[in-house]
């Protein structure tokens, strides 16, 4: 009697310790979606999110040389424009030579007409600072009308909302910094920074879901 007992309690605890790990398993998969994805859609979000928030790091590095004047600031430029070849070659393989190139020339024009606001902005030139943030604005409508078009999963209405908050915060960067308000400049790339991923999982899922057998 004393052993049946010992094997049923035995048992029970076996099965309680097995439905816990299930359990266990089960919230580590739902708080963690990336567990139940191929290495190829993890690799591409990883390398996505890389790209973009080196967009991010290399673009305060140029507003901050930019603006003090350093004598790395062509350097650092040359390292963002690299950046920006970057992303136009991270998409070739699943929508070809073309439509890298032109991501990347689009994203090209994003900074340089980014560095004319920031001149602009130090001297403080109104009428200037005018046409180039509407340029800038131009240029992002231009990029998710291209953007879109090559990926249904992509709205027109998603990218623009998602590349005008980046102009944003990327404009609140600037001016705090001209206003040497540190701890507004440190909140805005902080945002800056958080959106950005956004942005490059926005990308990720739509070219996964556009070409699903490449995953």
């Amino acid at each position: 009697m004393k052993l049946s007992l010992i094997k049923l309690t035995i048992m029970l605890l076996s099965l309680s310790l097995i439905f816990s790990t299930t359990e266990v398993a089960a919230k580590e998969h739902e708080s963690n979606p990336d567990l139940c994805k191929s290495k190829s859609m993890v690799q591409l979000k990883g390398d996505l999110r890389k790209l973009w928030i080196d967009h991010t790091i290399w673009t305060r590095n140029y507003i901050v040389s930019a603006i003090a004047e350093l004598e790395d600031t062509d350097e650092v430029l040359a390292r963002l424009l690299k950046n920006q070849e970057d992303i136009g070659n991270a998409i070739k393989p699943f929508y070809g030579e073309d439509a890298g190139n032109k991501l990347a020339d689009l994203l090209t024009d994003h900074i340089l007409i980014a560095g004319k606001i920031v001149e602009a902005a130090k001297s403080d030139n109104q009428a200037e600072l005018k046409n180039y943030n509407s340029d800038w604005y131009r240029n992002a409508d231009d990029i998710a009308h291209f953007l879109s078009n090559a990926n249904p999963n992509w709205s027109n209405k998603q990218l623009t909302d998602l590349l005008y908050m980046h102009l944003k915060l990327v404009t609140e960067d600037v001016v705090a910094r001209l206003k040497k308000d540190w701890e507004a400049d440190i909140i805005a790339f902080d945002k800056g920074e958080a959106h950005i991923i956004e942005i490059a999982d926005v990308l990720t899922d739509g070219i996964i879901k556009q070409f699903p057998n490449q995953f």
